[in-house]
């Protein structure tokens, strides 16, 4: 299978993707080379470079880095995925294999690692969540707080992780949030308004107090945001429900206290943090001794 057909497996849109990729390395160049490899390197040398892992983690994003040294290199570099996406790995491990041109695969290195690690990097913390739900039902999500850009790589890298995707944009699902409330009149009057107006759209709404809740499962909502209540608060919300609708946690969420929300019985838990606030899965470039 190509390293275009893995990508396509997984979803991503590759057009985009490599658009992305073009624009990160072009950037990286500044419109001239890479002077210290040209400087350094014979044009002619060829070499292999593995991208290995130095610290345990899941991954995701080895065919996105793949794609790097691809487009990198004019089509010169040839690329194994030693690793699949949403593998475990410990320090020591390869995730990627390139071969070609060594000014190639020195002009592609910081773009792989920099996709790879941070990919990989949302996929482990997503991992952690998922582990801490393990048993409850409940699930871990992803919210719209994503890096500009990234976002189809960073949801694609929590579903790598073990989580589920809330919405991709404002376009595939409603959210009700506090401000179309105050905008439509009422928590009531935005759910109605967001029905009659996108009937075949799913509406979630976002409530602050068990009151806004009743009204809102009477209006019919099937998915509701309980925003910032207290596990207690949460576990009230789920008998008041008793399976009318779908609950989601969000705000005030840790690790910690990730079991505790899970145990009340609601369906999902709503985590910005693993996109916005994941750090990078340290992995490194290695460079072999030469070819032939």
């Amino acid at each position: 299978m190509t390293v275009e057909q893995v990508l396509q497996q997984a979803g991503l849109d590759v057009a985009a993707l490599d658009a992305l990729v073009r624009a990160a390395l072009a950037e990286d160049l500044g419109g001239g080379v890479d002077v210290t490899s040209v400087a350094t390197v014979p044009e002619a040398q060829r070499a292999t470079m593995d991208l290995t892992a130095r610290a345990a983690g899941v991954l995701a994003g080895v065919p996105v880095a793949a794609r790097v040294f691809e487009l990198g290199s004019a089509g010169d570099v040839t690329v194994e995925l030693v690793r699949p996406d949403g593998a475990g790995v410990q320090p020591g491990d390869v995730a990627l294999t390139a071969h070609g041109r060594t000014r190639d695969l020195l002009v592609c290195e910081r773009t792989a690692l920099n996709l790879l690690c941070h990919l990989s990097g949302v996929a482990t913390a997503t991992a952690a969540w998922a582990a801490a739900l393990a048993g409850t039902g409940a699930v871990v999500r992803d919210t719209r707080k994503t890096t500009p850009g990234l976002r189809a790589l960073e949801k694609y890298a929590v579903r790598c992780g073990g989580g589920a995707n809330h919405r991709l944009g404002l376009w595939d699902a409603a959210l009700v949030k506090d401000n179309h409330v105050v905008a439509a009149g009422g928590v009531a009057q935005a759910f109605a308004a967001v029905r009659a107006r996108f009937p075949g759209v799913p509406v979630e709404v976002e409530v602050d107090s068990l009151a806004q809740l009743a009204e809102v499962v009477q209006a019919g909502a099937d998915l509701v945001l309980l925003d910032n209540f207290t596990p207690a608060q949460t576990a009230e919300a789920v008998a008041l429900v008793a399976g009318r609708c779908r609950l989601e946690s969000s705000g005030g969420l840790s690790l910690p206290v990730a079991r505790a929300y899970a145990e009340t019985g609601v369906d999902f838990l709503a985590v910005g943090a693993l996109t916005h606030s994941a750090p990078i899965l340290d992995l490194g470039a290695d460079l072999r001794p030469l070819e032939g």
